[in-house]
């Protein structure tokens, strides 16, 4: 990363940048546990072993940007993984900042859309939560130049999506920037703000879809989302169903 493009992000921020890690977020919890403060943001060309959630292999090719950010909130923690939310509003800001007509949607729990194809993937993981030592790091992937080939239709990337210029230089300080106003909004006025806006971009909305769990999968129609960022559905009896974690598909027409 250019000096120039470092200089961009603002003080919060204490980026370090690497050519190649098994993943940022391995990293940032190593830094993490031994310390680091609040906004060190660790950046990585590729990754050999990144992940998804539920341990899925997220593919890092050279070009995109991987990401992981420490905060140390202070928050209880029911109220952290709604943090999610926060670093997709921000995400999604920053992509229609440099695609303002493009579609940009929030997949619940913590997907970005482009075009209704996966064009981000987010990741949290904490320790100590309850003490003083306490931390949480927030994952990102953005395919700004290339998508999994194994995916094909169902991902994207900002190239794809037609913004040529897509680099890591141009797009890190907007989001960056985006990330830290509205991790700043959700610490002075809790959650409520953050809902709005996600709900503002939410896929799926008012749309029958099928939601797996581990242990079953039902369908139904996505009604809201409340106030602690559970998933309300109505089920096919009109009984109102609350998805607290879990996978959700949109049932095609």
């Amino acid at each position: 990363m250019s000096a120039a493009a470092a200089g961009a992000l603002s003080a919060f921020y204490r980026p370090q940048f690497f050519s190649a890690l098994t993943s940022t977020n391995d990293e940032a919890k190593r830094q993490a546990d031994a310390g680091a403060p609040e906004g060190t943001l660790i950046i990585a060309d590729e990754q050999s072993a990144g992940r998804g959630r539920m341990g899925r292999d997220f593919s890092s090719p050279p070009g995109n940007l991987y990401m992981s950010l420490i905060l140390r909130p202070g928050r209880p923690a029911e109220e952290l993984a709604r943090l999610s939310f926060v670093a997709a509003v921000a995400l999604g800001e920053a992509i229609v900042n440099v695609l303002p007509t493009a579609e940009v949607s929030l997949k619940w729990p913590n997907d970005v859309l482009l075009q209704g194809r996966k064009v981000s993937g987010i990741l949290l993981e904490s320790a100590g939560i309850g003490r003083r030592d306490a931390w949480l790091v927030v994952g990102v992937g953005v395919n700004l130049v290339s998508s999994p080939a194994h995916l094909g239709a169902q991902a994207t990337s900002l190239v794809e999506a037609g913004w040529y210029a897509a680099e890591r230089d141009a797009f890190l300080p907007r989001f960056a920037g985006e990330l830290e106003q509205w991790y700043g909004r959700w610490r002075r006025e809790g959650f409520a703000p953050v809902r709005v806006a996600w709900l503002r971009r939410a896929a799926y909305r008012n749309e029958r879809i099928a939601i797996r769990l581990p242990q079953r999968q039902f369908t139904g129609t996505f009604a809201d989302l409340d106030q602690d960022g559970t998933l309300i559905v109505l089920d096919e009896n009109g009984a109102s169903q609350r998805v607290g974690a879990g996978e959700i598909f949109r049932i095609a027409d």
